[in-house]
């Protein structure tokens, strides 16, 4: 894993941050969906049922891998069993779960999100959905699971969306993209007599290795 501050009061600030982005930017409504970020063998976790712009310094709440509550008063989310799979079963750092509707609404139409841009190749290829099952049960943590093979992301069905990755920047961008291509999809294949043209695996696994030098991968001289 790798190295996290060892302030928890800044991890916590930047955890709520982050919650309370999911709402501002439309990913949730209400107290919906919910944030963790790994330290160690510790889970930084929202707790249930607390609107994000009411948490403060005092609302820190963390588990152990176990689901153990190590620090804090509150309950953790209900969705607690989704978060510690994904962090058993990965190099995660940090998870976001969300019920941004674009999304939710492809959950209910299809078991894939067909590839309709090449960012699907950054969410580790075409992303599945995973079978409706109960909210906060080992269940739906499991189908989670299964859809998450290979994948930093996943959909699950009539609820919503669920990404991983090295940061919490990184977890929340990914459900962003996620989002943005449900709402391309939808919106491509909302149009009467005609049928959006996919990538196929091919375009997809090179738009994959040209991600991988996206970005500025050093610092300039000079």
């Amino acid at each position: 894993m790798k190295d996290h501050p060892d302030d928890l009061a800044t991890a916590w600030s930047e955890l709520v941050a982050t919650a309370r982005r999911t709402v501002t930017d439309g990913l949730v409504v209400g107290t919906s969906g919910n944030v963790s970020r790994r330290i160690r063998d510790l889970v930084l976790v929202t707790p249930s049922g607390v609107p994000y712009d009411r948490l403060g310094p005092g609302d820190t709440t963390a588990v152990d891998l176990e689901g153990r509550q190590i620090i804090g008063a509150l309950r953790p989310t209900s969705e607690l069993p989704m978060h510690l799979t994904v962090y058993r079963s990965t190099t995660a750092t940090a998870v976001v779960h969300t019920h941004a509707p674009y999304a939710t609404a492809v959950s209910t139409l299809v078991p894939e999100l067909p590839p309709v841009h090449y960012m699907t190749a950054a969410l580790g290829g075409p992303v599945r959905v995973a079978p409706y099952a109960l909210y906060g049960s080992d269940e739906l943590a499991a189908h989670m699971r299964e859809a998450l093979r290979d994948r930093t992301g996943c959909l699950l069905q009539n609820h919503g969306t669920i990404t991983y990755g090295d940061s919490l920047d990184q977890a929340l961008d990914r459900t962003a993209q996620l989002e943005w291509m449900c709402r391309v999809w939808l919106t491509a294949s909302s149009v009467p007599g005609r049928t959006p043209n996919l990538l196929s695996a091919g375009q997809l696994d090179a738009a994959a290795a040209q991600l991988r030098g996206y970005g500025q991968q050093g610092r300039h001289q000079g």
